[in-house]
């Protein structure tokens, strides 16, 4: 498959350790796709914030979403600057030296401009590939969202534009003369994994099967 390049603007061009950037389409979608949540950077009314928020993508198109009073969505709704971040760690990288401790892990950094979502289709896709993300054959099992419940919900869309992303992997890199200090060193591999059995709402009604896609 041929690789899409994002061609970096200044300001998200990796220059510290820049041999781990990443300017190519695909590996950035991938990356944040499999993050579970992006956080946010704003600043409001002189303020900056990082919010944690869920996220979903279609094409090159990241969506938020929230309620019409969430303050975030609301300031950027009117079209100020943001920064998105993803981030999924991969392992720890543990060295001979205190200095050279790092992870493994794979980042994306997106800047841009948000566009408030008003049309009720465009929502309703947006809320399918958030929830399909997360847990793919869920969409389809759910109840979908009422009229009402779509003018409750907030959403803004962010392009993924002007984006970069920055990957690590492998050993530490110790200063060549560490290598021969009898200190283990290596990675911790690291993995978000579900844990042992689902846990049914109290709720549930008798006679409710668990789907084929949380088995």
């Amino acid at each position: 498959m041929t690789l899409k390049p994002i061609t970096p603007k200044s300001r998200v061009r990796v220059r510290r350790l820049a041999k781990r950037a990443v300017y190519d389409e695909e590996a950035i979608l991938a990356i944040l796709d499999e993050a579970l949540i992006c956080h946010v950077g704003f600043v409001d009314d002189e303020q900056p914030y990082v919010i944690p928020i869920i996220h979903g993508r279609i094409g090159t198109t990241l969506y938020f979403h929230g309620s019409q009073s969430n303050r975030m969505l609301g300031a950027l709704s009117d079209g100020i600057e943001m920064c998105a971040t993803a981030t999924i760690i991969d392992g720890l990288v543990l060295a001979r030296s205190a200095f050279h401790h790092s992870m493994n892990y794979r980042s994306v950094v997106i800047l841009g401009r948000a566009t408030a979502v008003l049309d009720p289709d465009e929502k309703t896709r947006a809320l399918e590939a958030t929830m399909e993300r997360l847990k793919p054959g869920r969409w389809a099992d759910a109840r979908p969202p009422t009229d009402k419940e779509l003018e409750q919900t907030l959403m803004v869309s962010l392009p993924i534009e002007e984006a970069s992303a920055k990957v690590r992997s492998g050993p530490p890199a110790d200063d060549e003369e560490d290598y021969d200090l009898p200190i283990w060193a290596g990675e911790l591999p690291l993995s978000l994994t579900p844990s042992n059995g689902l846990v049914p709402d109290p709720r549930l009604i008798a006679g409710v099967d668990v789907p084929g896609y949380l088995q």
